[in-house]
């Protein structure tokens, strides 16, 4: 099927040297896209198996909170995350 330009309203046919290059351009495309490596199943297997960002989170600030040199390490984290703990307790 021959392809055309919209100009003003007119179709307008590709010239020959249009047509050639619009074929290499979707042909390198296609080649592109066979390139491109599908997403192994794992990484969705994984994604939906691991624990809510937020619980993970929670889980690094409480390994954190139990070891003194952590603490140190991690000073801002640490700390920013206290603040918010104390300031909002569970029981509270």
């Amino acid at each position: 099927m021959a392809r055309h330009h919209n100009i003003n309203g007119v179709q307008v046919p590709f010239t020959a040297e249009e047509e050639a290059q619009r074929d290499a351009e979707e042909a390198a495309w296609a080649a592109k896209q066979a390139a491109i490596i599908p997403t192994p199943a794992h990484v969705y297997q994984r994604a939906s198996a691991y624990p809510s960002i937020g619980d993970q989170l929670d889980m690094l600030w409480h390994s954190i909170d139990q070891n003194t040199e952590l603490k140190s390490k991690y000073f801002t984290f640490y700390e920013a995350i206290k603040s918010v703990k104390v300031k909002y307790p569970k029981n509270g």
